[in-house]
């Protein structure tokens, strides 16, 4: 699997690395079985590729992109990327949103967020829940809209299982799809 091109600005280690090459084979392999137009189907990979590309930025440097005191270090790395790739030019909304929004969920994403939503979640190296994430990614492209109810319920009761909070987004999300 051939790593995905990142911008000059990116701040990765190999082992990010290797995780945004697995999104990114998994939306180009979605994207390539629901036979999607060119447009989105590049829109789809290049979500992929820009997602996690400042994942492994300190905080501080994070924080200095984006005016958000009320959003915790570990999401930051989201909307620190979309500030980034606006200034280099970036214009698709449903690339921007997905970007921005990808570790928590956004009520108004098109099919790239969540289909970035999905292949984050979903990707193969993670190392939990084997065989119900690997199901759940063969069964994409015949049931996009129910696999995407079913990642998000699985990433809410994550979310409480681990104690953490929930956005207001995310709640909205879920809202929107159950």
């Amino acid at each position: 699997m051939k790593a995905p091109l990142l911008p000059d600005w990116a701040v990765v280690g190999d082992k990010r690395r290797a995780h945004i090459a697995r999104v990114t084979a998994l939306l180009d392999d979605w994207a390539k079985r629901m036979r999607l137009d060119a447009d989105e189907a590049q829109a789809w990979h290049d979500a992929g590729r820009f997602h996690d590309a400042l994942r492994d930025a300190t905080p501080q440097a994070l924080r200095a992109l984006v005016d958000a005191p009320e959003l915790p270090d570990g999401i930051l790395h989201g909307p620190a990327a979309a500030v980034m790739l606006e200034r280099d030019g970036e214009t698709r909304r449903s690339v921007l949103d997905a970007v921005r929004w990808h570790t928590v969920g956004h009520p108004a994403w098109d099919r790239t967020g969540r289909a970035l939503f999905m292949a984050d979640f979903l990707e193969p190296g993670r190392k939990f829940m084997h065989a119900d994430r690997a199901f759940l990614a063969a069964q994409l492209p015949h049931n996009f809209d129910g696999v995407f109810r079913q990642a998000v319920r699985m990433r809410l009761e994550w979310t409480l299982r681990e104690g953490n909070g929930i956005f207001e987004g995310t709640v909205t999300l879920w809202n929107s799809v159950r």
